[in-house]
Parts: C-alpha cells; sequence; structure tokens
C-alpha cells in the first residue's frame, strides 16, 4: 500500500476520501502515479542508451536521471526512437534516485475515490507484463469504461 501514500485500511471517512493520480497513456493502457509521487513534468530531453533496454539516461540540469520507456518494455518497440515531443515525468525511485518516464502525451489529473482503487493480486502481477501495476482503478466516465493501472515505483527498474 505504500505506493499510494495513504492506508487503504483506515476506517475513517475512508467512502469520501479522494486520492489525486497523475494519468497517462502508454499504448492501449492507462497508467498513474498518485501525484504525491512525482516531483515535476519536463519536456523530452535527449536520451542515451545502448537500445538494448527499456532504461536509458538523460541530462537534467546538474543532475544525471535514468529514463524508462515503459513502451518498450510493455510492448517491444521503443517510444524514445519514434517521438521527440513527449514529457518526462520525474519521480523518486525507492532507493531516492530520481527517475524518468517517458511519456507521449502531456498527462491528466485526475481524483479517485479510495474504495474504487483495488489490489492487484500477486499472481497475476508474477504472470503478465503488467507486473509494474500494483493497484487497479476501474471508473466510469459517460457511456465507457475507464481502467487505470498505478504503477509500483519499485518494480519499474
Amino acid at each position: 500500500m505504500s505506493n499510494l501514500t495513504v492506508d487503504l485500511n483506515q476506517n475513517t471517512a475512508k467512502n469520501n476520501a479522494l486520492i489525486k493520480l497523475l494519468v497517462f497513456d502508454i499504448g492501449k493502457l492507462t497508467l498513474a502515479l498518485p501525484i504525491l509521487r512525482v516531483r515535476r513534468i519536463v519536456r523530452q530531453h535527449e536520451v542515451h542508451s545502448s537500445g538494448l533496454s527499456h532504461v536509458s539516461l538523460t541530462h537534467l540540469g546538474e543532475q544525471e536521471v535514468a529514463v524508462v520507456d515503459l513502451h518498450q518494455q510493455l510492448f517491444k518497440a521503443s517510444l524514445a526512437k519514434t517521438q521527440t515531443q513527449g514529457y518526462f515525468i520525474i519521480t523518486q525511485q525507492v532507493r531516492g534516485e530520481p527517475l524518468g518516464i517517458l511519456v507521449s502525451q502531456t498527462p491528466g489529473l485526475i481524483d479517485v475515490p479510495l474504495e474504487q482503487i483495488r489490489l492487484i493480486p500477486d499472481s497475476y502481477r508474477r504472470a503478465d507484463t503488467l507486473e509494474i501495476a500494483s493497484h487497479v482503478i476501474v471508473m466510469t466516465q459517460g457511456d465507457e469504461t475507464l481502467t487505470i493501472f498505478m504503477l509500483d515505483l519499485a518494480r519499474l527498474i
């Protein structure tokens, strides 16, 4: 539950509590991070990599930042090679190092009631490429059902 930065087991006003999520699309998937885990969003910079991994490196100011190309990790096709006008979502790894997540479109913000956030079973996480997601949210927007997978920062690299 530490990925959420709140305790879903709390009994106090759980039905009215909201969590603000930064939401973005990678391929046909909608992914999210709790806004409290996001340090900043910057325009995409040049990345350096061998091309053999979904992790590359970029220079942000006076700091080197590891960048994850989730599109390559999930779909085996690099997003960094096909576009140069995206964004880096800068967050912090569990070890304290900054981490960039490459996205092609501007991320959005949504408020989600805590009771709509469900833990993904470990058996599914071990068997699927979405092992990088810890929770799932199923929301109705108009006539559509939106499924959002919340990233687990400890499993991105």
